[in-house]
């Protein structure tokens, strides 16, 4: 399996500088809450869990899950007030691989609808790419009172930038719905990558997108879209996969989670990147 280079740190584009950090795992609760609030209303979603109530009291337990495993597998990105998340985690050629203890906290964060996740964990690792080493967006929320705002668009530069500058690689992400594919496809780069993503029982659709790697976007002169990793931390290097079942522990970039990609992390993908 080919390993992304770290390659060398780069600096926040001044267009950015202050929009856009790394998140830490003080941060943990609150870009839960951001995400489970930005989520609440999908069709995915609501296909999960039907009542509201119980969609309330279950999602930020459920999204930590993955918000601890980004940060210790990958990158999370957040605004100064944290009102907004991007999960980025890097998949190796094998394709991706479980949060640490993924089985047993699931079915304590959303029991009785853990069957329910499982399913929807499953048809989304079926259209997984495989076989190239790629960065998935696995989240990226915005707080509904700072929709519409430009706080989506420059997490996704900003990331995107970092894509083509150092780690050049592809993205991949799943659209919750036609609305935001059409976003990603008019505006960040990405095309359809193969057909849509069917839910069970007559759920909704969600969108499978890809995105090249456009080193082109940095010109000689190292500006162009170049926004740079917050803070200059090197481009994350791919990990090995991890089986279902196994356990891999962190050196401590994080508490609960350990190298690898989730399961096909729920990107619902709306909410998010909202405005151009």
């Amino acid at each position: 399996m080919k390993d992304v280079p770290a390659g060398r740190p780069i600096t926040p584009d001044s267009s950015l500088h202050g929009t856009v950090i790394p998140a830490d795992a003080a941060d943990l609760d609150t870009l839960s809450q951001v995400i489970a609030d930005a989520f609440h209303d999908l069709a995915p979603s609501r296909w999960l869990i039907d009542d509201p109530a119980a969609r309330r009291e279950v999602f930020p337990g459920y999204f930590r899950i993955y918000v601890e495993h980004a940060m210790a597998s990958g990158v999370v990105h957040t605004t100064p007030d944290r009102t907004a998340a991007a999960l980025w985690i890097p998949v190796g050629e094998d394709g991706p691989a479980q949060p640490l203890d993924y089985d047993a906290r699931l079915a304590v964060a959303t029991s009785p609808w853990t069957g329910r996740f499982l399913a929807f964990d499953a048809a989304l690792d079926r259209h997984h790419p495989a076989g190239i080493s790629h960065h998935h967006l696995a989240m990226l929320a915005v707080s509904p009172e700072r929709q519409g705002q430009g706080t989506g668009t420059a997490l996704l530069r900003a990331y995107h930038a970092m894509l083509d500058h150092d780690a050049r690689v592809p993205a991949y992400l799943e659209a919750a719905d036609l609305r935001t594919r059409q976003i990603y496809l008019r505006h960040g780069g990405y095309a359809d990558h193969g057909p849509p993503i069917q839910l069970p029982d007559d759920g909704p659709q969600m969108y499978p997108l890809w995105r090249e790697c456009r080193p082109e976007a940095v010109t000689a002169g190292g500006q162009g879209e170049r926004a740079g990793h917050p803070e200059g931390r090197p481009v994350p290097a791919l990990p090995r996969r991890i089986p279902r079942g196994h356990t891999v522990r962190s050196a401590g970039n994080g508490p609960g989670a350990g190298p690898g990609t989730g399961p096909s992390t729920p990107s619902f993908k709306e909410q998010e990147h909202d405005e151009h």
